[in-house]
């Protein structure tokens, strides 16, 4: 029923998403907090990306704009890894991680695509601007690669996988998302933690 609910006001959420840029529904993590809370801002951030694909969505619906977009896709892959080096993450790492991210959103907009075709009614009405939605884009890229830069060392303890999971499942309660967008999210911090061998 959310599901439904969210298709129905895409296009009023395209334009607030656009207007305003993604808030975070979930507190940024604070300096002293715990290795638990030290994942939630960077999960609530991916959270964002995987809702501003509806977003796009809405905006390539009915266009010959493709879902999947290799070339732009590499050069945000590679602007990703030079702007790593710069911070002193591992490009690697954020290439896997931003790969991720981008087929995360690719399984929204083909969840979106899918259900309206089935539904054509509760399909957008409105095309939001993408050229609105890419300095959101970018700032949430900046934002990733903060946290990414932040949380490098927990990212590679043996806790991190359970405490991803369980910021994982407090920033789908608190963002209200719809299954699709669960599995989207799952998608999009696959990658985050590194444990080691």
């Amino acid at each position: 029923m959310r599901l439904i609910r969210a298709l129905a006001t895409v296009a009023t959420v395209a334009v607030s998403v656009t207007v305003l840029g993604c808030s975070s529904a979930v507190p940024p993590s604070a300096g002293n907090a715990g290795p638990g809370e030290s994942l939630l801002t960077l999960t609530d951030v991916a959270a964002q990306r995987v809702q501003l694909a509806d977003t796009v969505a809405a905006a390539k619906w009915g266009t010959d704009a493709p879902i999947n977009d290799p070339v732009r896709e590499k050069a945000v892959l590679d602007a990703v890894a030079a702007k790593s080096a710069q911070l002193g993450i591992d490009p690697g790492v954020s290439r896997a991680v931003f790969t991720d991210q981008i087929e995360a959103n690719k399984v929204v907009q083909y969840g979106l695509y899918s259900s309206w075709r089935v539904h054509p009614d509760q399909a957008p009405t409105t095309r939001p601007d993408l050229g609105q939605v890419r300095p959101v884009l970018d700032r949430i890229t900046d934002q990733l690669l903060a946290e990414l830069k932040t949380t490098q060392q927990l990212l590679a303890n043996p806790s991190c996988t359970a405490q991803l999971t369980g910021t994982r499942h407090r920033v789908e309660q608190s963002r209200q998302l719809d299954r699709l967008h669960e599995d989207a999210l799952a998608r999009a911090v696959s990658s985050i933690c590194r444990n080691p061998p």
